[in-house]
């Protein structure tokens, strides 16, 4: 990838004594002729003949595109982003916005007002500016992916920011052309960078601000007609937010293991309300497309039986997130052709083999963990790592334990057939789900006489309390 010009130096001869920009060795008298040549960019001398308003900036010159683009790297330094905060800069990128008809020159001064966003002062100055702020957001509907990038990286850092947060959620929950331009985005796109930055600010925006989740899942049936954008999207169709995440999942699940995360969560964010659930069950094809592409990564992409057990320590947020969704779905979904066991006995197979995967990683975290001294009853030394991995198992047995209710004898046959279901894995399930799944336990282990009495026989002589009720 090529890097950015090296940012000036003050320290150059030519430059004064006291010229550099605060703290830095910055030339304040290069930054001034750099924005004021961006000034007259955006407002040549309607004098000269050679402009039109319609041709006007469609490309930039190499020196002025270097130029600017030191002032780009610069700004990540505080005392340059206050120093360019003080010249009225974000008041010149509106400017370029406005009036420039150069993809690259825009994508340049969203991308600094990204750096100058991540000091909080300066950051609290944008967000409260509205009229800046209804034009980032109209850069959401521009057809250029690298502006799209640097805009989503801006709301990203802002929605970052406590202060300023509710702010930009007010204004976007007010801004229903964001939706569109959003979905449009997850549904078209083939830019995995793009796609995943995206996500991650709808994933910010749906954690921060249940309403604005809710009224996003309701688009789909109750269309909102938000203010036209010059350049955005013609014809935009009646988009559904899941359709859209799921294009967008598919698109980055290869490429981008963060992004698959990232919408794996955002769905699971969906499955926190009713209407959410609803609208994953209740589209066109039942949930079916939603189902098929959880099972597929469960059961054919991650945590696999030739990955090492610590697999699941890398993967178990996204594993956490899939697992939630699927709970929800079968759940809700029992009449569904897609939910019926005969049909999903390799994913009781992969829940069983992502709780053997744990019980290695507990093990392994647990001799991590000791120390000389004895540790204090009733209490674990559990690090961040661990907490997810309970979060992960517990969603697991829930999900498990609701599946091995469903078993009838012909599916169980057809498990250990198979090699889903064997002492091993059935062990490793009974251990986990007990005490607090019994009567799940209790309900499988009925089946498993009927279809391997020597099997139950076993497995009750492990688990005494299973033959105390039997």
């Amino acid at each position: 990838m090529d890097r950015n010009p090296s940012p000036p130096s003050s320290e150059a001869e030519e430059e004064e004594e006291g010229d550099a920009v605060r703290n830095t060795v910055y030339s304040k008298h290069w930054l001034f002729s750099v924005l004021t040549r961006l000034i007259e960019i955006i407002s040549p001398d309607e004098t000269e003949p050679a402009v039109s308003p319609e041709g006007i900036q469609a490309e930039l010159d190499e020196e002025m595109e270097n130029d600017i683009c030191k002032v780009w790297d610069m700004s990540m330094d505080e005392d340059v982003a206050l120093f360019l905060q003080e010249f009225n800069a974000p008041d010149i990128f509106m400017g370029v916005f406005a009036k420039s008809k150069c993809p690259r020159l825009t994508e340049i001064c969203v991308g600094i007002l990204g750096n100058m966003a991540c000091f909080q002062d300066i950051c609290m100055s944008i967000s409260k500016d509205e009229n800046l702020g209804q034009v980032l957001l109209q850069r959401l509907c521009d057809s250029d992916s690298p502006t799209l990038l640097e805009t989503s990286r801006l709301l990203l850092t802002c929605l970052s920011q406590p202060e300023v947060a509710n702010v930009w959620v007010e204004r976007i929950r007010e801004n229903p052309s964001v939706y569109d331009c959003v979905c449009f985005i997850m549904s078209s796109s083939t830019n995995v960078e793009l796609l995943v930055k995206v996500g991650e600010v709808v994933d910010k925006l749906f954690d921060l601000d249940e309403e604005l989740m809710l009224n996003w899942i309701k688009n789909g049936t109750c269309r909102s007609v938000g203010p036209s954008v010059d350049d955005s999207p013609e014809e935009l169709p009646d988009f559904k937010i899941v359709p859209c995440i799921l294009e967008a999942a598919k698109q980055v699940r290869s490429d981008n293991p963060e992004g698959l995360d990232v919408y794996m969560h955002i769905l699971q964010l969906l499955t926190t309300v009713d209407e959410g659930i609803q609208a994953i069950v209740q589209a066109p094809d039942g949930g079916k497309e939603t189902w098929s592409l959880l099972y597929d990564l469960v059961c054919h992409e991650l945590c696999q039986s030739d990955d090492p057990p610590i697999i699941v320590q890398e993967q178990k947020t996204v594993l956490a997130s899939i697992l939630s969704v699927l709970s929800a779905m079968f759940a809700s979904q029992t009449e569904q052709e897609y939910t019926k066991m005969r049909k999903n006995m390799p994913l009781i197979g992969s829940l069983i083999r992502i709780l053997q995967y744990m019980e290695g990683c507990g093990k392994r975290s647990v001799d991590d963990s000791k120390e000389p001294e004895q540790q204090e009853p009733g209490r674990s030394n559990l690090n961040e790592e661990d907490f997810h991995l309970k979060i992960l198992k517990d969603i697991c047995c829930e999900l498990l334990s609701n599946m091995l209710q469903e078993l009838t004898k012909e599916n169980t046959l057809e498990g250990l057939h198979q090699g889903h279901l064997n002492e091993q894995t059935c062990s490793c399930a009974f251990q986990n789900l007990l005490p607090l799944y019994f009567a799940s336990v209790e309900s499988f282990l009925e089946v498993l006489r009927e279809a391997d009495q020597t099997l139950a026989d076993n497995l009750e002589k492990r688990f005494p309390s299973l033959k105390v009720h039997a």
